[in-house]
């Protein structure tokens, strides 16, 4: 919902302040679906929102279960006619994570993304962001379970709408609103330099994600074109300063691609680049979910990629794969349509 809109309706009408409230609460509590729910609202007042004030700003024309029931992915449009894709992650032990985008598309052009091949449209605005946990959250509701956890992992890469995705942690994160814990909210970016260097400054204490995938500079610039503007080092000073400033370990994923960036040596140059922090630095290793360029790196080559790791003393783990089978899981979210 426009929350601009929705002030300035009441304000027209004279309306106080308490009316918006109890939007807030039949939107964001209650997780009601249309303005129906706004019952403490006079009848004709409602009508007269109806009209002017649209309940939400996505539309959700789709939504797809993978086969384990692990993975739920919808397909929204927003409301100047362009799709964005999100996906609910439901874990073995309760967790309920949701995989948010933050824009139409994406700049980025990692080769390995299905979303970089559509370019970039626009940036989402916090209350398309915020709305995307809002109807995981009601889909949610329905097999009485909640959103436990939030990811910017989704279409788009996070840094480059900053303004917007903070303003959409801060509305999950409001105490009097969605509530959600600050340490439940991760953000990942492919290496945007200044955005991690601001979010180290940001009262807010959400986790930070790295979008490696090569500690080799050539290897990482042939896979993911923003090491030609923010190579490895740069964006390691970057990440050490985050660490200093906030204490919090930072994530690293590394998509494992047969013959890319899977052998011994990459391994080594990934212990080499996080040595000098075993205590806050851990790595994510993924399986490549198919987007017709790689090949996954085979299971027994996984497994002793993430041996050599712990040889070396680093963190690490090797992440569950989510929805596959529906096109949900990492780098597979591209709508054809814009």
């Amino acid at each position: 919902m426009n929350v601009n809109r929705l002030i300035h309706f009441l304000e027209e009408r004279k309306e106080s302040g308490y009316r918006a409230m109890q939007v807030k609460q039949a939107f964001i509590l209650s997780l009601n679906e249309s303005w129906e729910g706004v019952t403490p609202w006079p009848k004709a007042l409602r009508e007269e929102a109806v009209k002017l004030i649209p309940w939400d700003e996505l539309t959700c024309k789709q939504i797809l279960e993978g086969e384990t029931h692990h993975a739920v992915k919808f397909l929204f449009e927003c409301r100047d006619g362009a799709f964005i894709e999100t996906v609910i992650m439901r874990h073995e032990d309760g967790r309920n994570t949701v995989c948010v985008s933050s824009q139409v598309g994406c700049p980025m052009a990692c080769s390995f993304c299905a979303t970089g091949k559509m370019g970039f449209k626009r940036n989402l605005t916090a209350e398309e962001i915020f709305e995307q946990v809002i109807h995981a959250a009601r889909w949610l509701k329905k097999v009485e379970k909640k959103v436990t956890n939030v990811v910017y992992m989704g279409m788009g890469e996070p840094m480059h709408n900053y303004d917007e995705v903070m303003r959409s942690v801060r509305l999950l994160n409001d105490p009097e609103g969605f509530n959600l814990g600050a340490r439940h909210i991760s953000i990942s970016t492919c290496g945007i330099v200044p955005g991690i260097l601001k979010l180290a400054d940001e009262p807010e204490q959400v986790n930070l994600a790295i979008s490696l995938h090569a500690a080799i500079a050539n290897v990482r610039s042939k896979i993911m074109p923003v090491n030609a503007a923010y190579p490895i080092d740069a964006l390691m000073d970057a990440v050490r300063t985050y660490a200093k400033k906030t204490n919090r370990k930072v994530m690293f994923e590394y998509l494992l691609l047969k013959g890319v960036n899977d052998s011994h040596e990459d391994a080594d140059a990934l212990a080499d680049l996080l040595e000098e922090n075993h205590r806050l630095y851990h790595v994510n290793l993924i399986k490549y979910h198919d987007t017709d360029v790689y090949t996954a790196s085979n299971s027994d080559v996984r497994h002793a990629f993430l041996g050599w790791l712990h040889d070396r003393g680093v963190s690490a783990t090797q992440r569950q794969s989510f929805g596959e089978d529906i096109h949900a899981a990492c780098g597979q979210l591209a709508t054809g349509a814009s």
